[in-house]
């Protein structure tokens, strides 16, 4: 099978280097069953449409002749797109890390034909630079080593199987407790930039999980500095250059301390956390700056990244016309030219100048000023804004990658959908509910089992822990907004799913089902990425199951998340605030039920009270006049008191007493 067969894919990656020299092949049995048969090793090479360092080695490397003749010669060529098979990348990952080596794309691993690593980096380039060996260099040697020394990739494959195993195995532990949980606090919060916000030097990510943590234990204990380092953060997120100010939305990353310069990559993962973190200190706080962007992030979202199915695209591209950031930065002089005698204004407001703040170029910030301005200042700059993204819009665009992961639109879903609740926004509720009826139907196999990816009219393979996860947090999101019961079972009939297919016996889930395709290990991961761990959100999903229904088999569950986990936080302490968010709500999370008519005025009062207070963790439960509550749940038998519609708000299995006024409830709430 001597070419390139990456034209036969849908993962826009993979058809991005399917005119490249190399003879590609997707990951499949068919492939290492041809690595097995002639006797090469496999050459796995991992990234992502928009990843600006993936288009640099391949237009150096893979678009080269000379390099990909020695591809073709001495290895079977793999293509993997990340987003599309999280399996095999994660898998890969943990190997390099094995070898000492920090991951990241693009991912270059050398396999054996039974698909076991034996070396790997991530970019190289073409010769060496810089301190770095040369690709084709690295091509040569490690084809010899794979031909002369089998003894030393024998080696090698034993360390990193060994290494792989040891990150497998749950080590008895003494239980998560407060105590622990403090300490971790503590601990992050002394890697706090005091003056930029986030995680103190360079590049910086916004990690919405740790902020969200963070934002817990300020509500949980009053200490003021932990308010402080998620407003801090956030507000440095919000007016720096890794806010797209003319069009909306954030990118990945930070490549300063300062939040300026942004890797200009837009995923949707990123927006969907931070829409929904801003939303939960927003109650809180009342900052136009964060409803501006929510609202602006959401629009951009709709415009931009919405699918004709009302699912969600994964990302937009870095580049533009092969160049970084092309599409986002300006000059003083276009500026000018757009704006006339509003350019001084704009320019002051947004960090331009003549000779840039960035490569000579400028990247609209307000970095100098963290709040609004008044109304007729905002109003002008909008309108400048506006002339400007029409400007924009005339230039080549980044390229989008318009496949939808249910994962990642699971975390779209519950940011709209919460979004939607506290802004009164019933458009954003409803762009959520047809999202999640696409999933649920379109990538939802006749018995029920969900698919990963979307593209072209395809649904492709099995759904790893995170879409089941994702995806029914946002199920119980979305039926704490209607009232709708089958929102409700549909979560409930995922979490047998996940029960039956991706449980360790051990404790905890497999990042894997039981029969999907046989990769060398099956993960079990608690620690948070870019992404939310599914461990961490599965615990919460089962955390809520629990407070809404009062069964103690989703405890239960939840209960051996932590158990099996509880030697991993303890040796690691930072990277897992999704799960230990998580064992906080199943401990200390609030169980609000308001008794009423869901369309009566006076539970509208209550529910905007609720919408209206930053409580993370809690559930809510609507009830009609005469519906009963699960027999286990702590408020089952309450009732309406003289038939207004009454709020009880219940911690473990004590409830408050009846309420009815919308300002009784504020102050339940906040105390």
């Amino acid at each position: 099978m001597t070419s390139n067969r990456l034209s036969e894919e849908t993962s826009p990656y993979l058809l991005q280097h399917k005119d490249n020299p190399v003879h590609w092949r997707a990951w499949s049995a068919e492939t290492l069953a041809l690595a097995k048969a002639e006797g090469k090793p496999i050459l796995l090479s991992s990234g992502y449409a928009a990843c600006h360092w993936c288009h640099v080695m391949a237009a150096e490397s893979f678009e080269n002749v000379g390099i990909a003749a020695l591809m073709n010669a001495h290895f079977i060529n793999v293509k993997v797109d990340r987003e599309e098979r999280p399996d095999i990348d994660h898998l890969y990952q943990q190997a390099l890390q094995m070898l000492g080596r920090r991951g990241g794309w693009p991912l270059t691993m050398f396999l054996t034909p039974d698909g076991e690593p034996f070396w790997g980096g991530t970019y190289f380039p073409p010769e060496p630079r810089h301190g770095m060996p040369g690709f084709a260099d690295i091509l040569k040697a490690v084809a010899e080593l794979w031909r002369e020394k089998p003894a030393v990739v024998t080696r090698n494959v034993a360390a990193i199987g060994n290494g792989l195993d040891r990150l497998a195995e749950i080590a008895p532990a003494e239980p998560i407790s407060p105590a622990l949980i403090e300490t971790i606090t503590e601990r992050l919060e002394g890697l706090i930039d005091r003056e930029h916000g986030g995680i103190a030097g360079a590049p910086k990510f916004p990690q919405p999980p740790s902020l969200e943590f963070l934002w817990r234990a300020w509500k949980r204990s009053g200490r003021a500095f932990l308010r402080e380092a998620v407003l801090t953060t956030l507000d440095h997120i919000c007016q720096g250059g890794i806010y797209d100010h003319i069009g909306g939305g954030f990118a990945r990353y930070s490549t300063d301390e300062r939040w300026l310069a942004p890797h200009f990559e837009k995923m949707l993962y990123d927006n969907a956390q931070l829409v929904e973190l801003l939303t939960l200190v927003w109650q809180e706080e009342r900052k136009p700056l964060y409803a501006v962007r929510i609202s602006e992030t959401i629009e951009w979202a709709l415009r931009e990244m919405r699918l004709p199915e009302g699912v969600f695209a994964s990302s937009l591209d870095a580049d533009s016309e092969h160049e970084e950031g092309k599409f986002y930065v300006w000059s003083a002089a276009e500026i000018d030219a757009a704006l006339g005698e509003r350019a001084p204004a704009f320019r002051a407001a947004y960090d331009v100048t003549e000779g840039g703040n960035w490569e000579g170029r400028n990247i609209p910030n307000r970095l100098d000023r963290l709040s609004l301005g008044s109304s007729e200042e905002e109003a002008a700059l909008a309108a400048d804004r506006a002339r400007l993204l029409a400007l924009r819009e005339t230039r080549v665009r980044p390229g989008r990658d318009d496949k939808a992961l249910a994962d990642w639109n699971g975390l779209t879903i519950a940011a709209l959908a919460a979004a939607a609740q506290v802004f009164e926004r019933p458009d954003w509720l409803e762009a959520a509910r047809r999202a999640f009826d696409f999933i649920a139907t379109r990538l939802t196999t006749a018995d029920g089992r969900l698919l990963h990816s979307y593209r072209a009219g395809r649904a492709k393979h099995m759904a790893v822990l995170d879409d089941y996860a994702d995806l029914c947090r946002a199920a119980l999101i979305l039926f704490e907004a209607t009232g709708e019961e089958a929102l409700l079972t549909r979560c409930r009939d995922w979490a047998e799913i996940v029960e039956a297919h991706y449980r360790d016996a051990a404790g905890g889930y497999f990042f894997t089902a039981d029969d999907a395709e046989a990769l060398i290990r099956r993960a079990k991961i608690a620690e948070d990425a870019p992404l939310p761990s599914g461990n961490g959100t599965m615990l919460q999903v089962l955390a809520r199951l629990y407070h809404l229904t009062g069964e103690d088999r989703y405890r239960a569950r939840a209960e051996s998340i932590l158990d099996a986990f509880a030697g991993t936080v303890r040796r690691g302490l930072l990277g897992y605030s999704t799960l230990l968010s998580g064992a906080e709500t199943l401990r200390d999370g609030l169980q609000i039920v308001i008794i009423g008519a869901r369309s009566a005025p006076d539970t509208a009062a209550l529910l905007r009270v609720v919408h209206g207070a930053s409580r993370p963790g809690r559930s809510l439960s609507v009830v009609a006049p005469g519906a009963a509550l699960p027999s286990g749940h702590p408020a089952a038998g309450k009732t309406e008191i003289d038939g207004r519609a009454t709020a009880y708000v219940c911690r473990g299995a004590t409830c408050s007493l009846p309420i009815v006024e919308p300002d009784s409830l504020a102050t339940a709430l906040r105390d």
